[in-house]
């Protein structure tokens, strides 16, 4: 064979070679038009930082450091002060009322009657009370505001007093008082309350007549011994003014 034709063989495999060579670089820039050769290598430098990056590298820091203060840190002294004022003391509260019982307790609502303009002002809303001393055994009317407990009602349901319904109103009672002391002086009112029902409003009325009934055998009873003391002083008097009498010599 010629020299011609030893040579031309070993040019296609050269050829061949090269395209062999050439043809994975062309599949690579292929991949990498449409980011497949990009996402690999960002996910194997991913794979290669691990749990070194991010939130979970900087919570690990955290915890390691916050680990170290707490295991560094000295243990913190007792510290005690002492109170500038000791309360030894216990404050009783009087509300005047230790010395009764109740015999009856229902919440309405309050309201006076003011002369000047002609209309009822609200006096309060809370618990209506009946409270009988223990030892005289006299009845008053005690009421106080939610909350606040302001008196603001406070009397003895006396022999001359009426109860009476109001006319707007099947579960509300009015009556007149000669001396109301929640404000503290004796004062003379017209009051009114309103309860929750009509039926609450008839049971307010019988313990109301009850309690005007027990007291006007008490205040009766009261009066009768002062005309008696009354009497026994007059009569007392009479005899010292006889005897002043006989005892002056004669003119």
């Amino acid at each position: 064979m010629s020299a011609t034709e030893n040579t031309e063989p070993k040019v296609e495999e050269t050829k061949a070679l090269e395209m062999t060579e050439t043809k994975p670089l062309a599949s690579s820039s292929v991949f990498s038009m449409f980011g497949g050769g990009a996402k690999k290598e960002k996910k194997d430098e991913d794979e290669d930082r691990g749990d070194n990056s991010g939130s979970a590298k900087a919570q690990r820091e955290a915890a390691a450091a916050a680990k170290g203060e707490d295991e560094d840190a000295p243990e913190s002294e007792d510290v005690h002060f002492e109170p500038v004022h000791r309360l030894t003391e216990q404050v009783e509260t009087v509300t005047h009322e230790e010395s009764e019982e109740q015999i009856f307790n229902m919440r309405c609502k309050m309201f006076k009657f003011i002369p000047d303009t002609r209309e009822w002002k609200e006096r309060g809303t809370g618990p209506l009370r009946l409270l009988k001393h223990k030892e005289n055994g006299k009845v008053r009317l005690v009421m106080r505001r939610d909350k606040t407990l302001k008196v603001c009602a406070n009397h003895y349901i006396t022999p001359d007093m009426t109860i009476a319904p109001m006319s707007t109103s099947d579960r509300a009672w009015l009556w007149n008082v000669a001396a109301d002391v929640s404000e503290g002086e004796p004062e003379a009112i017209t009051v009114s309350v309103r309860l929750a029902n009509a039926e609450n409003a008839t049971l307010f009325k019988e313990a109301w007549l009850k309690a005007q009934k027990d007291n006007e055998v008490l205040f009766n009873s009261e009066a009768q011994e002062e005309e008696s003391k009354a009497e026994e002083s007059k009569a007392e008097e009479t005899k010292a003014e006889e005897k002043k009498e006989e005892a002056a010599p004669a003119s």
